[in-house]
Order: C-alpha cells, then structure tokens, then sequence
C-alpha cells in the first residue's frame, strides 16, 4: 500500500486537481482539517486496493497510513487538547463540499464544466509520458452502466438517482436483440498503437459518464475538443458503427475538424451505392466511375472466421475496385471542399474519353462511359462539397485491406 500511494500521490500531483478544487470552496471559519488532496488519495487507495470507495473505507484507509503519512497527509494533526485524529464526520463534510463545487447547478445528464476538467487532469496525469509520447491513436465506444437506484415507481415520483434514465442494450435472452437497463452509458478513449509504431500499453485517456438520453458519440465530441485544446494533438479515431451512423454534424465533421483520421465500420444503412454526384457514383465513403462493375461497388466487409482464401479473393476485388475511384487531388479547404481526379486521367483506367488512358497496358480494365457524358467524366477533376461524403469518408477505403487491418487496433 505505501507503494501504491506514492504513485498515487504522484499521479494526484502531476494532475493539478487538488489546487483547482480548492479554488472552488468556500473560505471563512475554522480551517478543514482533511484537504481535497488527501480526501481523493483516500478514494484512489479504495479503489487501488479493490474496494469500494465509500466514504467509510476511505477514513479506514486514511487512519490505516503510517504515522509519517498521516501527519503529512492531516490525518492526525495537533489540536489544543493534544492530537487529533481525523473522524467520519470531516471526511463526510469535505465530501460534500467537493460535490457541491464540481456538480451542475440544473442537472441534464451530463458532468459539469469543472467536473470534466478534474477527470480529464486525472487521467491525463496517469498515461506515463513515454506512452502519450507514443501514440495519438485511439479507439472509442461506450457501454451501459445501471444505477445504484431502483427506477422511479410506475405511477410517478422521485427516486434515490434523479439523473439516471432508461437506456437500451444487446439484451442476453434467446429471441431479444435488446433490453431496458436503468442507468447511464459509460464512454472511454482508450490509446491503442499507430498503424505502424510500436505496441502501447492500452491505457485509458478519458472518460465520460451520462444520462441515457444523452447521444454517446455526440456528447465524447467534447471531451475530444476540450483535450485538442489541451495541447494533445488527434490522431486516428477507431470506432463501430454505432458512431459512424450518426449524423455528421454530430460526429464526423467536428472530428476532422480537430485533425482527426476517422477508421470506422461503416453501418449496414450506409454501405454500397448512395446516389450520384456529378455522374460519380458515391459508395462506402468515396467517389466511382460510373462504369464500376456492380458486383465490386456491392463489396462488403468479410464475415467473422473467414479463411485465407477468402481472404485473398476480398482483397483482390478490393484492390481491382481502388482502380475505379476518383483520387483526392487536394486536401480540404476552409469548407471542406476538395477536388478528385478521374480514375482514367490517373491511369488506373483505359476509357475511350481519355485518348492518353487508351495507350496503357491491356491489363488495366477498360471501361464503356455512358453516352451522355456526366460532369466527372466530362471533366479530368472536379470540386467535391463537404456534404457529400460527410458521414462515411475515412482514412482508408472501405472495406479494403488496409481497413481492415488499421480498424483490427481496436479488436487486439
């Protein structure tokens, strides 16, 4: 245990959290005796050792210290009638005046400003420098979490946790997809290694706890926004399909706003051929000919357990896919526009428009372009808006090979 709160103490330090808080109490009267330092290294040594960190384990831990530490820590301090040892009572009071600081004045599911910031610090001061130094990758989801509380009685009326609400999960029982759960859903960025760095340890670099009523995925973009802000650069973003369905303004746009390489499963609502732009097909985040084969823009993720030959057929389609599509020619704007080249134009195609594509090698595929030449084949490049690709764009081709071994990080 004197091993554990060394680091703990170190950790808490590094964080800053117990000067800030302290800012936030109130001042006046007889100086507290357990201050916010010690109260949080009470909690981290509960939690450190297993237990639980009720307020009566976290004053068993304090008392439990040594003499030295406890002297250090405020435990035991000299009063006039001689020494006094810390009770339930103080520990409760700096408790609630630590609650009192950091809670929202209006509850609406999701933790206060000051809150944020107090978990952000903690977690951040608990990735060794070496490990944030490594990586800017990491993969996110949430997961349900029940509250301690019965839910509120079917007729109306209070229950002991007014902030939970219903929320839905996978549900366990044969011939249910899902079940009611009453609580909150729990999201965590946790590191995972660069596509071609070493391996990290997978460590969380931060949390987010809300109401069920609060979308997951559109709630962490502020966590990430406030950690970009922080000073800690964005790297690949790994995420299910659950966060790639949302609504781009919800997801996809602020966090390539802040510099991030989204990798995502796409939904199953969201593969294969959505509409036109320009002639150009749009399918699974990127622009096609629209001479592409059918059965290659139909290609999709491979299933679970599928065998090397199958494996190598998929990649084979993938790759014979990537000559199809118009190639990125410039990075985003401003706005987010950008222009792409016509396959044929890059020589990945022979097509009767392009004289200079028909003089390449037979092996390349050649294609028949429709009678009325749309903008994308009509023109060498075009500007492509924002909106377009909004919600299923990303850094690799979707469902290539190099998807699917990149979006893996998140599965190790």
């Amino acid at each position: 245990m004197l091993n554990a709160l060394k680091r703990l103490e170190a950790v808490f330090s590094r964080s800053g959290v117990a000067e800030r808080i302290e800012a936030l109490l109130p001042v006046g009267g007889r100086p507290r005796q357990l201050s916010v330092s010690a109260l949080f290294l009470g909690m981290l040594m509960c939690q450190a050792d297993g237990r639980p960190a009720h307020l009566s384990r976290v004053h068993e831990a304090l008392i439990g210290l040594g003499p030295s530490d406890r002297e250090r820590l405020g435990v035991v301090v000299e009063w006039k009638s001689g020494p006094h040892r810390l009770t339930y009572r103080q520990v409760e009071r700096t408790f609630h005046l630590v609650v009192d600081a950091l809670k929202r004045q209006t509850p609406d599911g999701t933790p206060s400003d000051p809150l944020c910031g107090v978990i952000d610090a903690l977690l951040e001061a608990s990735v060794p420098t070496w490990v944030a130094n490594a990586t800017r990758a990491v993969a996110i989801d949430w997961s349900d979490h029940e509250s301690f509380s019965a839910p509120p009685p079917k007729k109306g009326g209070a229950c002991a946790d007014p902030e939970a609400s219903w929320g839905r999960r996978k549900s366990d029982q044969p011939g249910q997809s899902d079940a009611l759960f009453f609580g909150y859903e729990l999201s965590a960025a946790t590191m995972v290694k660069e596509e071609n760095g070493p391996v990290v340890p997978e460590l969380v670099r931060r949390l987010l706890l809300t109401s069920c009523h609060v979308d997951p995925p559109h709630a962490f973009v502020g966590v990430l926004t406030r950690m970009v802000q922080g000073g800690i650069a964005l790297g690949d973003v790994l995420a299910d399909s659950g966060y790639a369905h949302r609504v781009p303004e919800h997801w996809a746009l602020p966090l390539r706003a802040l510099g991030a390489a989204i990798i995502t499963d796409l939904h199953p609502a969201d593969r294969g051929p959505r509409g036109t732009h320009g002639g150009a097909i749009i399918c699974n985040g990127n622009l096609y000919c629209p001479s592409t084969p059918p059965a290659l823009l139909a290609l999709g993720p491979l299933a679970r357990g599928a065998s090397k030959e199958e494996k190598a057929t998929h990649d084979t389609m993938s790759a014979e896919l990537a000559r199809y599509k118009l190639g990125r020619i410039s990075a985003d704007d401003a706005d987010g526009y950008h222009r792409v080249l016509c396959p044929a134009a890059a020589g990945k195609l022979r097509c009767p428009v392009r004289e200079r594509a028909m003089a390449l090698s037979q092996s390349r595929p050649e294609v028949t372009p429709p009678e009325q030449l749309p903008r994308c084949c009509a023109q060498q490049s075009m500007t492509i808006p924002a909106e377009v690709l909004a919600k299923t764009a990303q850094k690799h081709d979707y469902p290539s090979q190099a998807h699917r071994h990149s979006y893996a990080r998140c599965k190790s």
